[in-house]
């Protein structure tokens, strides 16, 4: 791909505004559609993009795998501990009226939490999809 510079310039010019969208999405999503899942995708596609442009190799080494790993269980615990929080605040599992001060406050944050916790989870795991397929059949010195 580095006889392409106009895809190469495109891309590079593209990815923060694919990146800001999907924040908006992931924060938006308690007022209109969108949310932590298409969030995620979209912040995965972001990073899929660039790797098909820039290569494999250079994806990695801007997203690790390593990272990917401790976002996406930093998501799965954000998830499960708002929920247990609700619980040891006395309400079920996922109860957000037991969030803050009053329901209206608690309903808020807990699907941002919520939300926040499937977008990082679904990122990630989108990402590491694609790293192992697009690494099958290289060896490991290219990747």
């Amino acid at each position: 791909m580095r006889e392409h510079t106009v895809l190469r310039v495109v891309v590079k010019l593209l990815i923060a505004p694919i990146l800001i969208f999907a924040l908006y999405v992931q924060f938006h999503g308690d007022y209109s559609p969108g949310g932590g899942f298409q969030a995620g995708v979209i912040f995965a596609a972001a990073i899929i993009l660039y790797a098909l442009i820039f290569g494999l190799a250079e994806a990695r080494r801007a997203v690790p795998p390593g990272v990917l790993r401790v976002i996406g269980a930093l998501g799965v615990l954000l998830y499960a501990g708002t929920g247990v929080y609700a619980m040891l605040s006395g309400g079920n599992f996922l109860d957000y009226d037991y969030l803050a001060h009053d329901a209206v406050h608690g309903q808020h944050y807990g699907l941002l939490l919520v939300e926040f916790g499937v977008g990082l989870t679904v990122s990630s795991v989108i990402t590491s999809v694609f790293y192992v397929f697009a690494g099958r059949g290289r060896r490991r010195e290219q990747s």
